[in-house]
């Protein structure tokens, strides 16, 4: 038992339990917005299991292929790949059984959603990892187009079809994944550059950086509240959101008038929470 208790111990911060969290909540709240008439509690073991599989396998695997630049940074050297805590052969092996579990889960479910969940897969770690993180800072782009992918397969998943509500939920992760990786990029800039990776701040500047998380939290806001408009979410719901919507217009303008790290980290911190419940007023 304790030899158990030590492997889930060592293995569990290479799913990133709160990153993993975060994006099934999106999930759960594309399939729940859909408003199905009967939710069998099967489909909604199945829906939360495959999510979990797939966002923490890709996960695993992007730690695996980084474990070299993680051990030349302050922020991340002591994972267990980078300290070598875990042989890079295991952590493969894990990456790929998740992902494969969750994606075969997933089209027993529905072929479209299974298909969509192996492209959250695809983009995150062939596109986004394997490909273009080393070479450009517009890899972002790819890296939230598959952080989009949970809430568009889950709608998918309610639906049966892909359709203009989910494309605004993944449309306002992908925006809302800016907030997060350019405000690291800043806060963390010299651990970036000691590993060779190409960010918005090192290519363009810390105040084009700033204006940039700004936009991309206003487009994130705007989208889900015209997301929630469309479902017709309850209207005490919606003063809700339109109200949390309004503090983050209003934080993200202050960072671009007077830019500030301490205002820019603050707005990443409102954004994470502002992405949190509204998908949760969704689902509900």
């Amino acid at each position: 038992m304790k030899f158990v208790l030590g492997k889930i111990k060592l293995y569990f911060p290479l799913l990133k339990s709160l990153q993993t969290a975060l994006l099934t909540i999106t999930g759960i709240a594309g399939f729940m917005s859909a408003r199905c008439p009967v939710i069998h509690w099967t489909t909604m073991i199945g829906l939360v299991a495959s999510l979990i599989l797939t966002i923490s396998g890709s996960t695993v695997l992007n730690m695996w292929y980084d474990h070299d630049i993680d051990r030349v940074m302050d922020r991340t050297h002591h994972r267990p790949l980078a300290e070598g805590r875990i042989p890079l052969k295991n952590a493969l092996i894990f990456g790929i059984v998740l992902s494969v579990l969750g994606v075969l889960l997933g089209l027993g479910l529905s072929p479209l959603y299974g298909t969509i969940l192996f492209a959250g897969i695809f983009f995150d770690v062939v596109v986004y990892t394997f490909w273009l993180k080393r070479r450009t800072c517009w890899s972002i782009v790819w890296g939230g187009i598959a952080g989009g992918m949970p809430v568009l397969a889950a709608r998918a998943l309610g639906t049966g079809t892909v359709d203009f509500v989910g494309i605004l939920l993944s449309l306002s992760v992908l925006f809302w994944i800016p907030t997060h990786m350019l405000t690291f990029s800043m806060r963390y800039a010299r651990d970036y550059a000691a590993a060779k990776i190409p960010t918005f701040p090192s290519t363009y500047g810390d105040d084009i950086t700033r204006k940039a998380i700004a936009a991309s939290s206003i487009f994130a806001s705007g989208l889900v509240t015209y997301a929630a408009i469309l479902v017709e979410i309850r209207e005490g719901f919606l003063h809700t959101l339109g109200v949390l919507s309004g503090g983050l217009m209003i934080f993200a303008f202050l960072v671009m008038i007077k830019p500030s790290s301490k205002l820019n980290f603050g707005l990443f911190k409102f954004a994470s929470l502002y992405m949190l419940v509204a998908m949760l007023l969704l689902a509900i």
